[in-house]
């Protein structure tokens, strides 16, 4: 069976808009990781949404990490959403539900948000289950293939083999976890605080960084208090 496939998305500042979200939120780029780059970014920040190259380093990595983190264990809230990623090119948009669902109750929907509905409907599902939903949610796959074509740049081919990938950064109940779809669970990074949040996630994306030091492809956009 062919796998679903979306357009790969740019960060689009209007999608938060057309998923029916107030503009209490928005999400702004973070120029660089220095502090006085980082003090230009509003606060409070809610989420960081790090977009990175998938190389063979880090595919290495993430073998290794999974299968530290299977044989040791580590804690995760029960009350953090999470789910796997089924469809081709659609870590933007997973990644965004992910920056949402967990920061929810600071959001003010309108009363017909396509993304309030999919999460309310989600909640008591597994990850793999929210996975299948998205399959079958229209709404959300045609606010996603509008704003990919509303990018800056001319949207690729649907079938375009992308190797960027979007992962989300949130704080649940004091920690900072790191959501991807790819992989099979969210990643617990330690404490973090509202204050030190953003600085808390840049760290973590550093962290992608310093993994590939020739690569170039990083970029970061935090949900920022408008």
């Amino acid at each position: 069976m062919e796998p679903h496939r979306w357009l790969p998305l740019e960060a689009n500042p209007d999608f938060l808009k057309q998923l029916g979200i107030h503009p209490d939120w928005q999400f702004v780029d973070v120029y660089g990781m220095e502090p006085e780059l980082l003090s230009m970014v509003p606060r409070p920040v809610c989420a960081v949404l790090l977009l990175f190259p998938i190389t063979e380093k880090y595919e290495t990595f993430r073998t290794e990490e999974e299968e530290r983190i299977k044989s040791k264990g580590q804690d995760v809230k029960s009350s953090v959403y999470f789910m796997k990623q089924t469809i081709n090119n659609a870590c933007g948009t997973i990644g965004l539900i992910h920056a949402i669902a967990n920061n929810r109750d600071k959001m003010n929907f309108e009363t017909d948000s396509s993304l309030k509905k999919f999460l309310e409907d989600s909640l008591s599902m597994t990850p793999e289950e929210r996975a299948k939903y998205l399959e079958t949610y229209e709404a959300i796959r045609v606010t996603h293939e509008s704003s990919a074509h509303e990018g800056q740049t001319e949207a690729p081919s649907i079938d375009e083999k992308v190797d960027l990938h979007f992962i989300a950064l949130v704080n649940v109940g004091g920690h900072l976890y790191e959501l991807d779809g790819r992989k099979p669970f969210p990643i617990n990074h330690g404490e973090t605080s509202d204050d030190s949040f953003l600085e808390d996630a840049i760290e973590v994306c550093k962290k992608f960084m310093e993994r590939d030091p020739e690569e170039l492809r990083f970029n970061a956009i935090a949900l920022s208090a408008a």
